[in-house]
């Protein structure tokens, strides 16, 4: 019997030895896969998180040139219309359309010569909204850079030329085609909600235009003839696009 007793606690002893050995086993491993999980966790952690700019949006230093040179309420339209664009950023095209279309034709309109003292002057975007005031062209600018920025591919916008049946002035309206032989949409500044270019009859197109092609427009806006005289309105753009390059204001 005190051998069969002694055996069992010879055994038991070693018994309970396994057992702390492998508890040790256990916690050891625990231990260095727990560290290990920490550290990736902490180092997924750690990773910067890499936020693109939103294209087109107005500098800070942009806004405090204009501040200093137009006073607050210019400053209070660069933020209305960054508040803006960061809106639009997941819209679709035809609310896109629509409320750059509406934020812009909400500045009063004025004759370059009453602005900037000189006949058919672009304006960059940033002068039209410092100066709050403009003209036709100014307004399809404006739209044309904002939607551009947006995400709407350049060859889809013109800036068209045309004759307005109500007006003796000669008239500037931004527009849409989405296909190239499509009835464009006409963006304008005189009558505020979009209409396809053969619901206009109180236009009468003349030619289009997007910095890339010069055309001569047909009856119903679409693109007729490749101009070949082009070189003032060549000029003018150029001379917008470097206005726009330097910030222009």
């Amino acid at each position: 019997m005190n051998t069969i007793k002694e055996e069992f606690t010879v055994g038991l002893n070693l018994t309970q030895a396994r057992l702390q050995y492998l508890s040790l086993f256990f916690l050891t491993v625990l231990l260095f896969t727990g560290c290990s999980q920490r550290t990736v966790t902490m180092q997924e952690m750690q990773k910067p998180v890499i936020v693109e700019p939103i294209k087109g949006l107005i500098l800070e230093d942009v806004m405090q040139k204009a501040e200093k040179k137009y006073g607050q309420s210019a400053r209070t339209r660069y933020e209305m219309y960054n508040a803006k664009i960061s809106t639009l950023q997941n819209a679709t095209t035809q609310i896109k359309l629509q409320e750059i279309n509406n934020f812009f034709n909400k500045i009063p309109y004025v004759d370059d010569i009453k602005v900037w003292g000189e006949t058919e002057y672009w304006a960059t975007p940033l002068e039209f909204l410092a100066k709050a005031k403009g003209d036709c062209e100014d307004y399809v600018i404006a739209k044309y850079f904002s939607l551009v920025n947006l995400g709407i591919a350049y060859e889809k916008l013109y800036f068209t030329y045309v004759k307005s049946t109500q007006y003796t002035r000669p008239h500037m309206v931004l527009s849409y085609f989405e296909t190239p032989h499509s009835i464009p949409l006409v963006l304008d500044s005189i009558n505020y909600k979009i209409f396809s270019a053969d619901k206009r009859s109180d236009l009468i197109p003349v030619y289009n235009y997007n910095g890339e092609s010069l055309y001569h427009a047909q009856e119903k806006g679409q693109h007729g003839q490749k101009a070949k005289n082009r070189k003032t309105v060549d000029e003018k753009w150029q001379r917008l696009l470097d206005g726009i390059a330097m910030n222009k204001l």
